[in-house]
């Protein structure tokens, strides 16, 4: 396996991984640029029209027919918030060439047809499709309003929208019923014009991909694209300075969903690695020290776990709770935090800890959109790693990184979803 990338215009970065262990090729673009609350939902709404048609393929049954005569292969595209930047993802799979029945120039017609869908849109009179638009915008109004629907995903952002009040952050990906009405053909399209000409883009292409560095740099679209500047966040904005800030909020649930919010104070070049680690005891595996006293020894939760985000700095605990244990569940979490402090843990924890990180890096290679996303996560924090470097620098944390970790933790937000 080889990954190399290279600028091939100022702003857009092409990055090929060459490898034989799969049956397919994998093309990806990202395209980055800051979140914005007031352009989130037409951002998301782009995603969805891109997909719908392009200028050649000008439905999504034309898509769907071009995807059946390329052997099946299969188009999809979302919307992520990575630190303080919106995303639009696009991804095209495609039979590697070797295994066709016969010989066909499959991974340029990939190309060509991911290419055309992102870049070439299917806009007439200066807009996008109207019809196509109002069933767009009625799907990502139900998709909106369904986020109520997982209560544990829904507190875990009702406590990120806290602890980010008024910070892009805070701003959820898919963006607010109340601005769909206020969107047209016309001020979508000049919001995609807005972003294709500003923003960070990545092309992707993963498998055993010959020739695709010439069929990129020939691609028409590919020339017309402008050299940009490109506008995305490298180190954003940090959480509000809350000290235990407590939001509880009703609803019908069965079940109280608690999040807790912290934050990391930022010191020394390799706290990340210590982060994970620290992490990873306190609340990232079966054997960690929330699951252990939280759940096994006094039955106060149904799940507990935590998470870190390192593009922001934050480790969230999240707990799913019988409603009257949350005084005495939210206690025991907190002597886990102080516990980690005192450095209250063990060699074997470390050593455990460290095993299922590396367990997960040893897995990157195996899945394509893995692999992409974790190299598209070092070009974003603009921190270049190898996966052995990352296998090194985990094994090299000791026990004094995790204490210095441990005691640089602030809790923030303190979120409780009950009845």
């Amino acid at each position: 396996m080889s990954y190399n990338s290279k600028e091939i215009k100022k702003g857009i970065t092409l990055h090929t991984i060459k490898t034989d262990k799969f049956k397919t090729n994998l093309l990806a673009i990202f395209l980055t640029f800051p979140i914005i609350k007031d352009e989130a939902t037409k951002n998301t709404l782009i995603a969805l029209m891109l997909k719908r048609g392009s200028k050649l393929y000008k439905t999504r049954e034309d898509i769907t027919n071009k995807l059946a005569e390329m052997y099946g292969a299969s188009l999809d595209s979302g919307i992520e918030k990575s630190g303080d930047n919106h995303i639009l993802k696009f991804y095209l799979e495609s039979i590697n060439e070797e295994y066709l029945p016969k010989k066909e120039d499959l991974l340029k017609e990939s190309v060509n047809l991911l290419f055309d869908v992102v870049f070439n849109p299917n806009i007439e009179d200066g807009k996008f499709n109207e019809e196509f638009l109002e069933q767009e915008k009625y799907s990502l109004e139900q998709i909106i309003n369904s986020k109520i629907d997982n209560k544990a995903m829904y507190a875990l952002n009702r406590c990120i929208e806290e602890m980010y009040e008024n910070k892009p952050y805070g701003i959820y990906k898919y963006g607010y019923v109340e601005d769909l009405k206020n969107i047209d053909g016309h001020n979508l399209y000049e919001q995609y014009k807005k972003i294709i000409s500003t923003c960070k883009i990545d092309i992707f292409v993963s498998g055993n991909n010959g020739n695709v560095d010439n069929y990129i740099m020939e691609n028409d679209m590919i020339k017309e694209l402008n050299e940009r500047e490109p506008k995305y966040v490298t180190e954003g904005k940090s959480s509000n300075e809350n000290n235990e800030k407590y939001i509880e909020e009703k609803m019908d649930v069965k079940q109280g969903k608690l999040v807790i919010g912290t934050d990391i104070k930022n010191f020394g070049k390799d706290f990340r690695y210590s982060a994970q680690v620290y992490n990873a005891i306190l609340g990232g595996s079966a054997n960690s020290k929330l699951f252990q006293n939280v759940r096994e020894k006094a039955s106060l939760a149904y799940t507990v776990s935590s998470n870190y985000m390192k593009l922001k700095s934050n480790i969230f605990i999240r707990a799913g709770i019988e409603i009257e244990n949350y005084e005495k569940a939210l206690n025991i979490i907190k002597e886990q935090i102080e516990e980690m402090k005192q450095g209250e843990f063990s060699d074997e924890d470390i050593i455990n800890a460290k095993r299922i990180i590396t367990a997960g890096i040893k897995n990157i290679k195996e899945e394509q959109d893995i692999e992409i996303s974790y190299y598209y996560g070092q070009e974003l924090s603009n921190v270049k790693t190898s996966i052995p470097e990352y296998l090194k620098s985990i094994e090299e944390v000791s026990k004094q990184d995790i204490i210095d970790v441990a005691n640089n933790i602030n809790i923030n937000t303190i979120y409780f979803l009950r009845d």
